[in-house]
């Protein structure tokens, strides 16, 4: 029985073979790893010391992307096999390339729009985590986190509400702090993949 089982799954030994030639071929991509660490480390710098700038260059790329995905969905319109129906995907092209074109053209503005959009979903969670609070303090204990995250909440939405120009600015250093984060990681597991190579 026991022969049987090993025949069925592999020795032990091929398994580790597997692993030691997936880790190897790992290993050899740890250039890309560090790339995109380096990358990432120099976006996040940018964003630090220019978060409007940053911001700007955000929304641009987005707005790139989004006029992209427009035009490769008018294309699919066209082609016999579309995945989804054409009016679906007729709607998703026009709002991809008017986002897109609005981005592009007026990066700042759409900032502004998205961060308002921010804005009123923190506004909402807060309430939201304020009124469940409220209903479950005699089921949990430390109901007050909750409570105090939903305060956080709405003081942030409103804040981005009553200053968009600092939430834009607020929301883009912690992006640049992130993605130096990010990025030093993936230059630390580059550099440790390196040494399996």
């Amino acid at each position: 029985m026991a022969r049987d089982g090993v025949s069925r799954f592999g020795s032990l030994r091929g398994v580790k073979n597997m692993m030691g030639t997936q880790v190897k071929g790992l290993a050899r991509a740890w250039g890309v790893l560090v790339f995109y660490g380096i990358i990432a480390v120099l976006f996040g710098i940018f964003a630090i010391f220019t978060p409007l700038a940053a911001a700007m260059s955000l929304v641009w790329a987005l707005g790139l992307m989004a006029l992209v995905e427009g035009i490769v969905s008018v294309v699919a319109l066209f082609q016999r096999n579309a995945a989804v129906s054409r009016g679906w995907l007729l709607l998703y092209a026009i709002a991809s390339v008017v986002f897109g074109i609005l981005a592009i053209s007026n990066p700042l503005e759409v900032a502004g729009v998205l961060l308002m959009m921010l804005a009123i979903w923190l506004i909402l969670a807060g309430i939201f985590r304020i009124v469940l609070a409220i209903r479950i303090r005699k089921s949990i204990q430390g109901e007050w986190l909750i409570a105090l995250s939903g305060l956080f909440s709405l003081i942030l939405g409103l804040l981005f509400v009553l200053s968009p120009l600092m939430g834009v600015v607020v929301t883009t250093l912690w992006i640049g702090v992130l993605a130096v984060f990010y990025g030093l990681v993936q230059i630390l597991a580059g550099w440790r993949l390196r040494k399996l190579a």
